[in-house]
């Protein structure tokens, strides 16, 4: 059982607050803030790709500027793992980190909103107004927790197209995103060849590699062998009784991995947090306290539920499934694409976007392939804000 406070001399000391809500999920009758909400049941249910069934299911999304009277200017953005729909704004009481791409999007930025109508939705099994683990299940009253299904990168995909018809979207200028969102703008290539006009998958890959998987899985052990996750259902738990010390310590693996051994030598090199204090058992290096710090920030605005289910989707992402192969499916691509890697990014290797142009260029379809040089890893698509975005807005703006 993982402790989230150390008791005794014999358990870790973690600095995590004891009021810590159980869930960082939005829920009914929390603030709105800029989201809006798309209906994917309105019709019919909404069935996915491993055979689960949602018979009431919606998804969050924000948008900026304008669409213009030809429906033609549109540019979705999709988020990562433990991103959502505020991908640019600033910040706000609903969105206290701000815009998770600010420096992107935005009036005279990289993608114009004085151009461009942008769209960005939380994607479907996330906790920030799309329907997922934390939402009610219409047939219990409660919690989906674990109940709720299996989500692919594909089914995240069809509700996003879903939105699109429903703002009036026939053709999507461009999709891009980076990490899992560079998963689901592959997929949106290959799903809706004749929407997409460009597509611009950034530090992402045509399928999870077995070094991906091997860090997810341990984030997610660490998540299920908290005693507070209770196999899912946590929801009714008081204020500090919930998954943390797991989901913060899935945060640390998985945040070792988004940045580069150069950026943690310089920025903490081995200074201790308390350089008086060396030989004890849990004394400090300053890493360690980052480590906590991002475990607890995560805690307050994600879903344990939430990291789970999208982490695996991840997981499951294979472009070749159900196709006959890469080259197979790739040939179902007819948009033009920029491919952008992270030169220091070990967790998506740059190899892995080169050979994504490969199999571009080898259907024949018109391909660009960049390097970004950053000592930022695999979190360089968030942080490279003037490299990716001259890259994102040049190939815009020439489609």
């Amino acid at each position: 059982m993982l402790s989230m406070f150390g008791d005794s001399p014999f358990e870790p000391p973690r600095n995590w607050s004891r009021d810590i809500p159980v869930t960082g999920a939005w829920t009914v009758g929390d603030p709105v803030g800029d989201r809006q909400f798309h209906s994917l049941t309105a019709n019919r249910p909404f069935v996915l790709e491993g055979g689960g069934i949602l018979h009431d299911a919606q998804i969050a999304y924000e948008t900026w500027g304008t669409l213009n009277e030809a429906g033609d200017n549109a540019i979705l953005v999709c988020h990562a793992l433990t991103g959502d729909a505020h991908a640019s704004g600033g910040v706000r009481a609903t969105n206290p980190d701000g815009g998770w791409w600010d420096g992107l999007i935005g009036a005279g930025r990289a993608i114009d909103t004085n151009n461009w109508f942008v769209v960005c939705a939380n994607v479907l099994g996330g906790c920030q107004g799309s329907t997922g683990p934390a939402s009610i299940d219409p047939a219990t009253g409660k919690s989906y927790g674990m109940r709720f299904p299996t989500v692919t990168i594909r089914d995240m995909v069809r509700s996003q197209a879903s939105l699109a018809t429903a703002l009036g979207i026939d053709v999507w200028h461009g999709v891009v995103g980076g990490s899992m969102g560079g998963m689901q703008v592959i997929e949106w290539g290959l799903m809706y060849p004749d929407r997409v006009k460009a597509i611009a998958p950034i530090a992402s890959a045509v399928a999870a590699s077995p070094w991906q998987i091997g860090w997810s899985a341990t984030g997610r052990l660490a998540i299920t062998l908290d005693a507070n996750w209770n196999n899912g259902d946590y929801y009714e738990n008081d204020p500090g009784s919930g998954p943390h010390a797991g989901l913060a310590v899935a945060r640390s693996v998985a945040q070792i991995t988004y940045r580069s051994d150069e950026v943690y030598q310089s920025r903490f090199g081995r200074n201790l947090v308390d350089p008086s204090h060396v030989f004890g058992h849990w004394d400090r290096f300053q890493v360690e306290s980052y480590l906590d710090h991002h475990g607890e920030k995560l805690a307050r605005r994600f879903d344990a539920n939430s990291y789970l289910i999208l982490n695996r989707a991840m997981d499951l992402h294979d472009t070749a499934r159900g196709r006959g192969g890469y080259e197979s499916a790739f040939r179902m691509l007819k948009a033009p694409v920029l491919s952008i890697s992270i030169s220091s990014d070990t967790l998506y290797h740059p190899r892995l976007q080169s050979e994504l142009a490969d199999l571009a260029r080898n259907a024949g379809v018109e391909t660009e392939y960049q390097i970004v040089d950053s000592p930022y890893g695999h979190d360089g698509f968030l942080l490279e804000t003037d490299a990716v975005g001259a890259a994102l807005g040049k190939f815009l703006d020439q489609i």
